[in-house]
C-alpha cells in the first residue's frame, strides 16, 4: 500500500499557497516567533519582502518549503521545508516553525517535523538532515532529541539577544538512525 507522506493524524502538509501569506505575514510581526525561528534580527516583514522569499524558495533547486495545515481547523498554522540541499551528497538542512500560538506544546511540531523528515528521507533519498537550534530553544532542543537529531556540534556564542550571547547548537539525523527511530 502506498502511503500519503504529507498526511499525518493532526496535520498535513501542502504547498505553499498565495492565501497563506497573510498568516506567514503575521508570524513575520511576532518577535518571539522570530527569535526562535531565525538567527537574523528579528525585524518584521512586510507582505512583499514575504513573497519574493516564497517566490526565491519555489524556484530554487536547492529548498522545499511546505506550508503545515491542522486537520481539524483546516487552515495553515506553520511552515517547514529543507534549504541547502546537496543533492549530489544527500544532504539538507530541515526547519519548522509552528507560527499560530494555539498549536504549540500539543505534538504538532513533532509530527510536522516527521512527515518532512519522511518526504526527505523517503522521496527524496536523503542521507542526512541537519538543523541548528539556538540554546535557548529548550522545546525545540527536546523535540529534535526526541526524534532522533543527535547534537553534533556547538557554534559559541553564535548570537547576541539582549545583552547575552547565546551558543547555536548543529544537530544530525542518519536515513539509519531515523529508520530505527520510526514513530509514526
Amino acid at each position: 500500500m502506498i502511503k500519503n507522506l504529507l498526511k499525518g493524524s493532526n496535520v498535513f502538509l501542502t504547498s505553499f499557497k498565495e492565501e497563506h501569506l497573510n498568516y506567514l505575514e503575521k508570524w513575520y510581526n511576532d518577535i518571539l516567533f522570530l527569535r526562535n525561528f531565525d538567527v537574523t534580527a528579528a525585524f518584521p516583514k512586510s507582505l512583499e519582502e514575504l513573497k519574493s522569499i516564497i517566490k526565491n524558495s519555489k524556484e530554487s533547486s536547492d529548498k522545499f518549503i511546505f506550508a503545515v495545515n491542522s486537520i481539524r481547523q483546516n487552515k495553515i498554522i506553520g511552515i517547514t521545508g529543507f534549504e541547502n540541499i546537496l543533492w549530489n551528497n544527500g544532504t539538507a538542512t530541515i526547519y519548522i516553525g509552528i507560527g499560530d500560538d494555539d498549536f504549540r506544546g500539543h505534538g504538532i511540531g513533532q509530527e510536522s517535523l516527521y512527515l518532512t523528515m519522511e518526504f526527505g528521507f523517503q522521496e527524496l533519498n536523503f542521507h542526512r538532515i541537519q538543523l541548528t537550534v539556538l540554546s535557548y530553544n529548550t522545546p525545540a532542543i527536546k523535540l529534535y532529541e526526541k526524534l532522533g537529531f543527535k547534537k553534533e556540534g556547538t557554534y559559541r556564542e553564535f548570537i547576541h539577544r539582549d545583552g547575552i550571547r547565546y551558543d547555536m547548537y548543529l544537530y544530525g539525523i542518519l536515513r539509519s538512525e531515523w529508520k530505527l527511530n520510526t514513530k509514526y
